[in-house]
């Protein structure tokens, strides 16, 4: 099994990072090939809605055209069985980084007609890691389930969700 976890933090350190390579350590100790990429650093912009990835026939059907730093990135979530995203909690929505991978590695995938929703070849198990660096109790104030919820419709079409939103 292939994970990857890629973590949408400007902090390469903190605690997303922190999270998700605690989850990458016991992935590998249970046999899987796991990696953490971090976005922070790399030199990539979200999606720039050229359609190169909807040309029928086109050397980038189904695959994002842009070639930049997020490239590699893009096929080795292409290939990985699960796939682990992670971003602190920012304004309501997850990092402006992970957003836009979100906006390339998703629309690649996307389809117009009403048949198959999806071009990815099969369905990958998903998680989302949110953090937040507020005590439990200023967690109402921030609508993290509705803004998870509204992401997950995308996400749901082309992925197996794994669980359930865990606070702690």
């Amino acid at each position: 099994m292939k994970l990857l976890a890629i973590n949408g933090s400007p902090r390469r350190k903190r605690n997303t990072a922190t999270i998700l390579q605690s989850l990458v350590d016991g992935a590998m100790e249970a046999g899987a090939e796991a990696t953490l990429v971090h976005l922070a650093g790399l030199h990539f912009r979200g999606c720039a809605s050229c359609f190169g990835c909807k040309l029928l026939g086109g050397p980038s059907y189904g695959r994002c055209a842009l070639k930049d730093d997020l490239t590699p990135v893009l096929d080795m979530a292409h290939e990985a069985d699960v796939l682990v995203l992670g971003s602190p909690f920012y304004f309501s929505a997850e990092s402006s980084l992970l957003r836009a991978l979100e906006e390339r590695l998703w629309f690649q995938y996307s389809r117009y007609d009403t048949e198959n929703v999806t071009l990815s070849p099969a369905k990958k198990a998903c998680a989302l890691v949110y953090t937040m660096n507020i005590p439990e109790e200023a967690m109402s104030r921030y609508p993290l389930k509705g803004a998870v919820s509204s992401f997950n419709k995308a996400v749901m079409e082309r992925a197996k969700a794994l669980g359930r939103m865990l606070v702690s």
